[in-house]
């Protein structure tokens, strides 16, 4: 009876110790994620520098030179909301704000109605499909290039091949590039001519639209007009948010097609001064960084309140396939 009764307590002396040694439960699950942040981190950090160095840094320093008078050469001159209320007075800046406001409300919604018909052009199958995507999604990859827009301006300058071909039908245009009534018209079409992106995006958008409901509606009769209103545009409202927003971004932020053009000069009687094109001259040719930098972040914030108001208005007309409405 003696050796049994020992044995026990033994047994219990020695995991009593076992667990004394055994580390507690929080402090063995805190070293492994502690390594793990550690790692996570590591990762990020390549990231971060160019965050804060290329991104952040260069923002601050920006909105800091925007309330000085600063000319690259001397030390900025703290001048407060100067700059701000120059701008107001300042007749360039609202002859490219009202520029570069055309371009984006006829430019884009051009640019999208072309990319979506030619998306459901290609919807359709049928042989040598994926050619024509490919060749229709090639402008997208050039259109932004240098060369292409030197050959755009070769085209419509007086004598060129868009002058040709009106005069051949009758037509004397005298050339766009030299013409303020149709150069912004010049860019509207280069703009539609980049479509290829925004259509990929529209091309994806329609694969995903379940082809019952268009069975459905030919069933009780329903056209093609009624189909695209009722069926395809509610059902594509998400791409179509994402491609308006994206695209209405970029043509607020237009230059390199508008300086290589228009030689930087911003066109004829200012038809193509462009806001950024106007930032530009003001910083880099004028030397007056701080009132560009004032114009940079004017830019910033306008298109910050129409991303905002976007997203608000997007709860009345984009309708998600989970929404119950």
């Amino acid at each position: 009876m003696t050796v049994t009764t020992q044995q026990p307590a033994r047994a219990r002396a020695a995991s009593g110790d076992r667990a004394a040694r055994r580390p507690a439960p929080g402090a063995r699950a805190r070293r492994p994620h502690g390594r793990d942040n550690r790692a996570g981190y590591t990762f990020l950090l390549p990231w971060l520098i160019g965050f804060i160095g290329l991104t952040a840094g260069p923002m601050i320093a920006s909105l800091y030179l925007s309330f000085t008078e600063y000319n690259l050469f001397q030390p900025p001159e703290w001048v407060g909301t100067d700059n701000y209320a120059r701008l107001f007075q300042d007749p360039r800046f609202i002859q490219s704000s009202v520029v570069t406001l055309t371009y984006v409300l006829i430019g884009t919604p051009v640019k999208l109605i072309v990319s979506l018909a030619v998306a459901m052009l290609l919807n359709n199958n049928r042989r040598g499909q994926g050619f024509y995507r490919s060749a229709f999604y090639v402008p997208s990859l050039v259109g932004a290039s240098v060369a292409i827009a030197i050959v755009w301006r070769a085209m419509f300058i007086d004598d060129g091949v868009v002058d040709k071909i009106g005069a051949f039908f009758g037509v004397d245009w005298g050339g766009w590039v030299g013409d303020p009534n149709y150069t912004i018209y010049m860019f509207i079409l280069l703009a539609a001519w980049q479509f290829g992106a925004p259509m990929v995006i529209f091309l994806a958008g329609l694969k995903d639209i379940p082809a019952e409901l268009y069975e459905a509606a030919e069933m009780d009769g329903a056209g093609w007009w009624r189909k695209f209103v009722s069926i395809t545009l509610p059902t594509l409202s998400p791409v179509l948010f994402f491609n308006l927003l994206l695209e209405m971004i970029n043509a607020f932020q237009v230059f390199g097609s508008a300086f290589i053009i228009s030689n930087g000069t911003g066109g004829p009687a200012g038809s193509t001064l462009f806001y950024t094109l106007y930032l530009y001259q003001r910083g880099f040719e004028d030397q007056q960084l701080g009132y560009a930098s004032a114009l940079a972040w004017v830019l910033l914030v306008v298109i910050g309140i129409v991303t905002a108001i976007f997203f608000r208005s997007s709860k009345m007309w984009v309708h998600y396939g989970g929404d119950a409405r």
